[in-house]
């Protein structure tokens, strides 16, 4: 019981937040089955080896999310979170169970699943902003930073799950297999919702509906030096660096020449990597932004070094050290913008980022893919290295200008201080508010 009140799992001794766990994971196992089958069915199946196609549809995937950015950030601060998720989630699964229809019947085209994407995109464009804010419902203020992290863990262990079941049952069964499968495991996270005891959830304030909620979302990011550093560096790499479907099937493909197994086995190798940053994550007791800035430095290092991996063995080992840092990277910038951010703007500010993490892939993806397609996969590995080092000078930048950076060299090495008083490292204690912070 120690580990769990004090270790890296304390949250899951909270029984909502136990509860929300195992119905997600059950559910993002599924979630990434899909994936890999449906980047296969394109990629092999509906094309010949067209990376740009798949980059089509990560972008109809993602693009919704800036789309309905008007809508989707008001709807997780004035709605009910928890009803949300249920119809979000049920409507996930009826996709997913259309399309492995059509996939198992043998009608599948390319614009079907362009079309599914796109409504898929639309629906998780809701869900997002609501699952992310909705954590805060489960644990107090004080676990938020480790429920976060936790749930990076479960969803990353899915993803070392889901794939590699995917690569076999792909070559067993069929794609349409996987997406029925698929829509059968939303059932978990719907119960899930259903079991939560609603009256230990933690409700906070809520935002009175006003004109121009998004807009006042806007300005407070605005107002906010140090959450558009993390949403720039957040919109940089999740525009041009974490299009790793793109970047795992095209070398999976035309590189290493490895069927279905092989690619979800990369898939999985790189998930094994993001659990272990999650679990990283999740034993830190506050994010910082020296850690933000080290993640995005050390994904770039990763992507360059992947992209020069001449087997495919190495090539799996250089993905690791991509999925721990990116995993690192994107579990502090969720943790740091929603603990300093006011409970009642909490999902409008979450909205924004998660519209300019996923929904800049509907820029970055095409570009990622034709440069696959025209200059082969180890060029498209070379923007996402690019992304992650541009990244890293806009935290560099941050710092020399708000936080008194400093360089020096102290008896031959090099050594670096900082001031310490930035918001972000600040963990909210019960009774101190982002509104009380003094903001640079």
């Amino acid at each position: 019981m120690n580990t769990l009140t004090q270790g890296t799992f304390r949250s899951l001794n909270n029984f909502n937040y136990r509860i929300w766990a195992g119905g997600a994971l059950v559910s993002n196992v599924g979630t990434w089955m899909q994936r890999t089958a449906q980047d296969w069915l394109v990629l092999t199946q509906l094309t010949h080896k067209n990376a740009t196609a798949v980059g089509i549809v990560m972008a109809l995937q993602f693009g919704p999310h800036l789309l309905l950015l008007p809508v989707t950030g008001f709807a997780a601060d004035h709605l009910d979170r928890r009803k949300l998720l249920i119809a979000t989630q049920a409507a996930m699964g009826m996709l997913a169970l259309g399309l492995g229809i059509l996939t198992v019947s043998g009608l599948v085209q390319l614009w079907h699943v362009y079309l599914f994407a796109f409504l898929l995109g639309c629906v998780t464009a809701f869900d997002s902003p609501a699952r992310q804010t909705f954590v805060s419902e489960l644990v107090t203020e004080a676990e938020l930073s480790n429920a976060v992290a936790l749930n990076s863990t479960s969803f990353n262990a899915a993803r070392m799950i889901g794939p590699a079941v995917a690569g076999v049952l792909i070559a067993s069964v069929g794609s349409g297999w996987v997406f029925l499968i698929n829509a059968v495991s939303f059932a978990g996270v719907i119960g899930a919702l259903r079991l939560l005891r609603v009256d230990e959830l933690h409700l906070r304030s809520r935002a009175a509906p006003a004109r121009g909620g998004l807009l006042e979302g806007f300005r407070y990011v605005w107002r906010r030096p140090d959450i558009k550093t993390v949403l720039l560096m957040l919109f940089l790499i999740g525009t041009f660096g974490l299009n790793f479907p793109i970047f795992i099937s095209t070398m999976s493909v035309t590189v290493f020449h490895a069927g279905a197994d092989r690619y979800g086995l990369l898939t999985a190798i790189m998930a094994f990597g993001s659990v272990a940053g999650a679990l990283l994550s999740a034993r830190r007791a506050q994010p910082r932004i020296a850690i933000l800035l080290a993640g995005a430095a050390v994904f770039g290092f990763g992507c360059a070094l992947a992209a020069f991996m001449p087997s495919y063995w190495l090539f799996g080992l250089a993905l690791i050290l991509i999925g721990i840092s990116a995993q690192t990277f994107n579990t502090t910038a969720n943790s740091m913008v929603q603990l300093s951010t006011e409970p009642a703007m909490r999902g409008r500010v979450m909205a924004i980022l998660l519209a300019l993490a996923l929904g800049g892939t509907a820029i970055g993806a095409p570009a990622v893919g034709w440069v696959a397609d025209t200059f082969g996969p180890r060029w498209a590995l070379g923007v996402g290295a690019a992304a992650g080092f541009a990244a890293a000078i806009v935290g560099i930048r941050y710092l020399a200008r708000y936080r008194h950076l400093r360089v020096r060299i102290d008896g031959g090495r090099l050594r670096f201080s900082i001031d310490d008083s930035d918001p972000m490292n600040v963990l909210l204690r019960p009774g101190y508010t982002a509104t009380e912070q003094k903001v640079p």
